[in-house]
């Protein structure tokens, strides 16, 4: 029933949102700004721009870029080796492909840490085309990275779906006037995800269910 698919990474192929929160806690240390891990979590998901913001407004954007770039040294140091494919990752996208589905990234990572967690994922020959946040002029849960991933596809809104683990990957995706199928293996809660035309506990779930998901049920009708 759908064409294409939008897929967000962190969280959703890959157990990385963790690893994230550890290492903005990290690099915010370093620069003597104390903020705890259970403070940065729920903000996994968000732009950078975003996330920083919410962490401490008075953050310039020099300070922003530096943090920014010690994060992302720290996260492939100390945390990306431990990084593993969330449960059934890579045989839904196996699915995906066998079921000539264009598959493309919609993520806030930057470029270079894409294609490691792709990597990671084993996910970097499946994937179509990436849109990151880097080419867009607003990150999660703003919808711009999501547009563009939608205009990649080449397919309407209404035959494309994404594949998501946040609440700002819903926001995003209502946004772009796309449907989230959304999976608790990011850490969020079902009222988190509320939006979301299904919830599944992760990549295997939904492919255990593939028959009964909405990639098998037909799309409603829209009117003129």
């Amino acid at each position: 029933m759908y064409h294409a698919v939008i897929l967000d990474i962190d969280g959703t192929l890959v157990d990385s949102n963790d690893g994230h929160a550890h290492a903005w806690v990290d690099a915010l240390t370093e620069r003597g700004r104390r903020v705890s891990f259970e403070r940065v979590r729920p903000l996994i998901g968000m732009g950078t721009d975003k996330l920083l913001a919410a962490l401490d407004a008075s953050l310039d954007s020099s300070e922003t870029a530096d943090l920014s770039r010690r994060r992302a040294e720290i996260f492939e140091d100390r945390y990306l080796p431990a990084v593993k494919p969330t449960r059934g990752a890579h045989a839904l996208l196996e699915w995906f492909r066998d079921e000539r589905l264009t598959l493309v990234v919609a993520t806030s990572a930057d470029w270079g840490e894409l294609h490691a967690l792709l990597a990671r994922a084993t996910a970097t020959r499946l994937v179509e085309h990436v849109s990151a946040s880097g080419g867009s002029a607003r990150s999660k849960p703003d919808p711009d990275v999501v547009r563009a991933a939608l205009d990649r596809t080449g397919w309407p809104a209404s035959e494309v779906v994404m594949l998501g683990d946040t609440p700002y990957d819903v926001e995003a995706a209502q946004g772009a006037g796309v449907g989230l199928i959304a999976v608790r293996c990011g850490g969020w809660t079902d009222a988190a995800l509320a939006g979301a035309i299904a919830i599944y506990d992760d990549p295997q779930d939904l492919l255990d269910h593939y028959d009964v998901s909405p990639f098998k049920r037909p799309l409603p009708i829209r009117s003129e």
